[in-house]
């Protein structure tokens, strides 16, 4: 029994996340579709373009990041109340460096913070220093919280968010639930060897190399349970050997974060499909 409904119920993404999968995530969601018996399991969240071009049945969504996740809660449990207070925040450069600098008192106020600084920061980048802070300058321009209400994306994830397990976790513990017929997607931070490969950091440290590491061993262990395990990386000679024997496909996008599409440059990424009967 498939447990997905897509791509018909398929609602789009409510966070700018660089890096993310929008691009592709169709097409992952038909191929997930296809294969899914059970649970779903994206243990890197991000902004979740495939799980709601999915829209599994049954999900367990993870990420380290603890503010990442409570925005997903917030947006599950009380969309009414995030709009209605997200409307009464004016769009000003003032405003955007006085909320960036407080602290915020609640998880409530904590997912207010994360949507507006998301909608109104250059690039839509998320990044935080060492100390953990966010310092992404002010976008300006037409960058503003509106089409969250306006093109109803917030009230549409939360629906599709509607049961679904959310948890602050490193990826591997959440990959070690997983059992046959499940299936696991991966999209990690992409750092490759020499751990300095320009890649925006998303959290107070990179995913580094050892980490890479990690999730090839845990996915391949999970691949030989029985679990589908589908990971996203960067088309880097080092995951040849880290994920043999199996191969991956390697897909071609255009950078998004660049504000002159003129100078946006192709990205190489490579898709490695862990698939029990090819063990």
């Amino acid at each position: 029994m498939h447990r997905a409904s897509c791509p018909e119920n398929a609602v789009k993404p409510f966070l700018k996340w660089p890096g993310g999968k929008r691009w592709v995530a169709k097409d992952l969601a038909r191929f997930i579709a296809t294969q899914l018996d059970h649970n779903y399991y994206e243990p890197f969240l991000g902004g979740g373009a495939v799980f709601f071009a999915l829209r599994p049945n049954v999900a367990i969504l993870s990420d380290i990041n603890k503010d990442l996740i409570n925005v997903y809660q917030e947006i599950r449990d009380r969309p009414d109340e995030i709009i209605s207070k997200l409307k009464e925040i004016p769009v000003t450069k003032n405003k955007y460096y006085n909320i960036r600098a407080i602290e915020s008192k609640s998880s409530f106020e904590s997912a207010l913070k994360f949507l507006y600084l998301n909608r109104t920061a250059f690039g839509g980048i998320y990044r935080l220093n060492k100390e953990g802070k966010f310092n992404v300058p002010y976008g300006g321009g037409k960058r503003t919280p509106e089409p969250l209400w306006r093109d109803n994306l917030i009230k549409d994830a939360s629906e599709a968010l509607k049961g679904v397990e959310l948890i602050v976790s490193d990826f591997e513990k959440i990959i070690d639930m997983s059992r046959r017929g499940d299936v696991v997607y991966c999209d990690p931070t992409y750092t490759v060897a020499h751990e300095n490969n320009g890649f925006i950091r998303y959290n107070e440290r990179n995913f580094s190399w050892y980490d890479q590491e990690r999730l090839a061993n845990v996915t391949k262990n999970a691949c030989e349970r029985g679990v589908l395990v589908i990971v996203s990386n960067a088309s880097h000679s080092g995951f040849l050997d880290l994920y043999a024997p199996f191969q991956p496909l390697q897909l071609t996008r255009k950078s998004l974060v660049s504000p002159n599409p003129e100078a946006r440059r192709s990205i190489c990424e490579y898709l490695f499909i862990l698939d029990p009967e090819l063990i």
